[in-house]
């Protein structure tokens, strides 16, 4: 039925589509402060009923209601998924996770408040810390560094003042030299966020804060250990490092890095806005939750999302989208959302492990307007492969400068309204363009036509709050569940970087001259590792 819906909007340009007052009124939904308008993408009211319908029939409320009580749904792992219980304190509906679990949640929430109160109040010794901290360095990858840095960064200007945040992730040594070169080891707090506590990029980098704090302290251990907090579901592994007890901080299994901000992953969140602040997003979030456990679908902003994915990718065949967001303090949340989207949605088996049978999560890409314009929009517009695009803007800014924000938001609409309705050989002809001379008039008019009909979605904020930050992540937290749960995979595993982790740690030992054998690896990467030994020296 679906295929057939699309068979039949082949030919309906989305000129045509957008006159329709009632499909635009039931494509553009709201929940507080957050717009979703998806009046701009390729299909009328009987396929959105038709999508609808087809999801109804996969039991997705019970699915849903599955997640939320905190049954295994990770089904390769064993796991519950239980994301949505660390904010549950701000919901309105009473949440059905287990008790011992919101117990556990609401102490870390305390501890986090102590620990956030006492260093703004510069009493950081009575926590164990140093008594005075002007830096602090947050530690992770993935989940542990994405989520906590889109959040400080797009909520600058709820920054408390005196305290200077930093996000530490990849293993590039040169990063850490600078970075070091500009702080004092004896005000420099760190906080090491690690499921496994067994991260190579997370040790390797908290290994050389380690050192630098302790040559400050001529190597005592005591002094050198106030310097340190840790994120962690193995406890052991950061006292065995020479993280306190004190100053370990849970991270469940029941939670994945990639939905992990709202644990003590935010620590770092907290600590940069201030626990008021924090919570605030907890609360936002949670008043997505309430909405995507109580609406209808038809008006359910989590599910019309996914609806619409589902169309791009599986009916229509695109393969990916891209997410624009017209606003700077946002620039971070396109590589949140590749590692949410990606990483849960970038399967290739359902749970029985048998193979899909459609498509699974397209590439997700992007960046922020109006740069990307002038990078790669020449090939949203007329490029031979069509990519939805997804623009994000605010309504009302952080800032006094209304002419700069009036051209953002013009540049949105008008980039939305270009590629959907793109320009005609008569809408050309009706603007002419000086000819270069030996260029044939029809040929000119052919290269300035747009074919239109990109489908593309804008999502409106009023403003940039706490709030409003916590609804749009889990407005995407939500989307993805409900894919997954649609095409039968587990959105919550990630057995394909793996492999590839293991054979890294293989390869090191090889480059640090604590093994000589190659036979275990391939000929292309034998050759490699060869070429790179050889020349190191050079």
């Amino acid at each position: 039925p679906l295929a057939a819906h699309a068979a039949r909007l082949a030919g309906v340009p989305l000129r045509e589509l957008i006159q329709d007052p009632q499909r635009n009124e039931s494509l553009r939904q709201r929940l507080g402060p957050l717009l979703l308008d998806l009046s701009r993408q390729s299909l009328d009211l009987p396929a959105l009923q038709a999508l609808g319908e087809d999801l109804e029939a996969s039991g997705w409320q019970a699915a849903r209601e599955a997640m939320f009580s905190g049954e295994s749904i990770n089904r390769s792992e064993g796991r519950p998924v239980l994301h949505t219980a660390l904010r549950a304190a701000g919901a309105a509906l009473p949440s059905p996770a287990p008790a011992e679990v919101r117990r556990d949640i609401e102490q870390t929430l305390q501890k986090v408040e102590r620990l956030v109160s006492a260093l703004h109040a510069g009493e950081g010794a009575s926590c164990g810390l140093p008594t005075t901290v002007t830096d602090v360095v947050h530690i992770g990858i993935g989940g542990s560094d994405l989520g906590p840095r889109l959040a400080v960064h797009a909520l600058s200007r709820y920054r408390r003042p005196h305290t200077r945040v930093h996000f530490l992730t990849n293993v590039d040594g040169q990063t850490v030299h600078d970075l070091l070169a500009g702080l004092d080891p004896r005000r420099t707090l760190v906080i090491i966020a690690s499921k496994s506590f067994n991260t190579q990029e997370t040790l390797l980098n908290a290994n050389a804060l380690r050192d630098w704090i302790a040559r400050a302290y001529d190597g005592n251990a005591r002094k050198l250990a106030r310097h340190f907090l840790a994120v962690t579901a193995r406890p052991e592994a950061a006292r065995a490092w020479g993280v306190p007890e004190s100053h370990i901080y849970p991270m469940w299994d029941y939670v994945s890095g990639r939905t992990s901000l709202w644990s003590a992953v935010g620590l770092v969140a907290a600590l940069a806005l201030g626990m008021e602040h924090f919570r605030a997003m907890l609360a936002g979030a949670a008043r997505m939750d309430d909405h995507f456990r109580s609406a209808e679908w038809t008006q359910n902003l989590p599910v019309l999302l996914a609806l619409i994915e589902h169309w791009n990718r599986n009916i229509k065949g695109f393969p990916g989208r891209a997410v624009i967001a017209y606003a700077d303090l946002l620039r971070d949340l396109t590589p949140y959302l590749q590692q949410l989207e990606m990483e849960s949605l970038g399967k290739q088996v359902d749970q029985n492990g048998q193979p899909l049978a459609g498509r699974s999560g397209g590439v997700v890409w992007g960046g922020v307007g109006t740069n990307a314009q002038h990078a790669y929009f020449q090939a949203l517009h007329q490029g031979s492969d069509v990519i939805p695009v997804e623009f994000i803007a605010l309504v009302r800014p952080a800032h006094p400068l209304h002419a700069n924000h009036d051209a953002l938001l013009s540049n949105v609409l008008g980039q939305a309204a270009s590629l959907a309705l793109g320009r005609s050989a008569a809408e050309v002809q009706a603007d002419p363009e000086r000819r270069p001379e030996g260029l044939a008039a029809e040929a000119l008019a052919a290269q300035r036509v747009l074919p239109g009909n990109r489908p593309s979605t804008i999502i409106l904020l009023d403003e940039l709050t706490p709030q409003s930050l916590g609804s749009l992540i889990a407005l995407y937290e939500h989307k993805v569940f409900v894919l997954a749960h649609w095409w039968g995979l587990n959105a919550y595993d990630q057995w394909g970087v793996e492999p590839g982790k293991a054979l890294a740690r293989q390869i090191a030992a090889v480059l640090d001259a604590e093994a000589t054998d190659l036979e275990d690896f391939d000929p292309a990467t034998r050759a490699l590792i060869q070429e790179i030994q050889d020349r190191r020296e050079g």
